[in-house]
């Protein structure tokens, strides 16, 4: 899921997808069985979040929808679902397969590419732009290029794929079209509004949910506290969807 310069394709070892993902939570946003291929990232409950918001937005029959950090493409596909006409794209080249394969097992025409964020689009505008980008502050200032902590790690602060979503939302957006992005409150909301608005959109918080801290963050705590990014009493997580539009 997480952007970076993209490098050639290596094979991947032989594998099968693991199980679906249909727990109580991904049924109630619509998302129905979702697989993975072993190194991508499987729905959890920002998917669910974000799953919400875009059936609030009213997506339906004749938009173009854009998912950029595709994954699992159980987003691209409940879109898809609604009627709407999508594209999709990922770095990871397991994460395009998988989200082809969800597709095709949907039977949702959803087209998905490999690609830097919406670089395998590029000249085209959308009426939503959704995404559910690494956002997990880490260790190492710079995005991995490889294996399944690409799907998380964003830099310190958890913004260096945020960051670059919303200096180039504008561009993907037709009039009126809106961006739709989830992340955790570790990164900072407001930055992320403070950012949408020096690119001329209007953005606001419509969304906050507390979830408890998964296995990556539970490893990360000390480090986390130590930088100032949760108290000495923070035990849950804070997801955000940030809905962004164009005038």
């Amino acid at each position: 899921m997480a952007p970076t310069t993209p490098t050639a394709p290596t094979a991947p070892a032989p594998s099968t997808p693991s199980a679906p993902a249909a727990d109580a939570g991904l049924l109630s946003a619509g998302l129905g069985d979702v697989w993975t291929l072993p190194g991508v990232y499987a729905p959890q409950a920002d998917t669910c979040l974000l799953a919400r918001a875009v059936r609030a937005e009213g997506v339906g029959a004749g938009a173009d929808v854009l998912e950029v950090c595709t994954g699992s493409g159980a987003l691209a596909v409940l879109a898809s679902r609604l009627g709407a006409r999508v594209s999709a794209t990922d770095i990871s080249w397991r994460a395009v397969m998988t989200a082809r394969l969800n597709a095709a097992r949907a039977g949702q025409p959803v087209q998905v590419r490999r690609g830097d964020l919406a670089m395998p689009w590029f000249g085209r505008t959308f009426d939503l732009v959704l995404s559910n980008p690494p956002y997990v502050p880490a260790r190492s200032p710079r995005v991995p290029a490889r294996g399944l902590s690409r799907a998380w790690d964003a830099g310190r602060d958890g913004r260096r794929v945020v960051d670059r979503i919303c200096a180039h939302a504008s561009a993907l957006l037709r009039p009126h079209g809106v961006l739709l992005m989830v992340h955790s409150g570790l990164c900072d909301a407001e930055a992320t509004l403070a950012r949408l608005g020096e690119a001329g959109l209007r953005g606001t918080v419509t969304e906050r949910v507390t979830v408890p801290f998964g296995p990556v963050l539970t490893e990360r705590l000390p480090w986390l506290r130590a930088q100032g990014l949760l108290g000495a009493d923070e035990d849950r997580e804070e997801l955000v969807v940030v809905r962004a539009e164009r005038s």
